[in-house]
């Protein structure tokens, strides 16, 4: 089993927060897709990072599913069209392998 997790912006790179629905459009692919989704959105999480100009930070929330078979191909397909409708140079997707108890 693979937990996948998707970490994704709460505001544009001028600040501006994304609208619900681009987050509920996300849940509602996963829930067609995988049969399930949870997303952790009401206390956003906290990235910081150094880049060239400095420190750069982003609020974030997290989605993730779980499935039994990683389709790395869909998966980087679908990060790929997340990173246009958030107008990100980069979504963080992660895997993890998981055992159910």
């Amino acid at each position: 089993m693979h937990l996948v997790e998707i970490l994704l912006p709460l505001r544009d790179n001028e600040g501006r927060t994304f609208g619900r629905e681009l987050f509920a459009q996300v849940r509602e692919e996963m829930v067609e897709r995988y049969g399930g989704v949870t997303a952790f959105t009401r206390a956003p999480a906290e990235g910081i990072w150094q880049a060239d100009e400095g420190r750069s930070r982003d609020e974030i929330v997290l989605v993730e599913v779980m499935t039994d078979v990683l389709d790395r191909h869909w998966w980087g397909d679908y990060r790929a069209e997340l990173e246009q409708r958030f107008e990100q140079e980069q979504i963080v997707m992660r895997s993890h392998e998981v055992e159910t108890l």
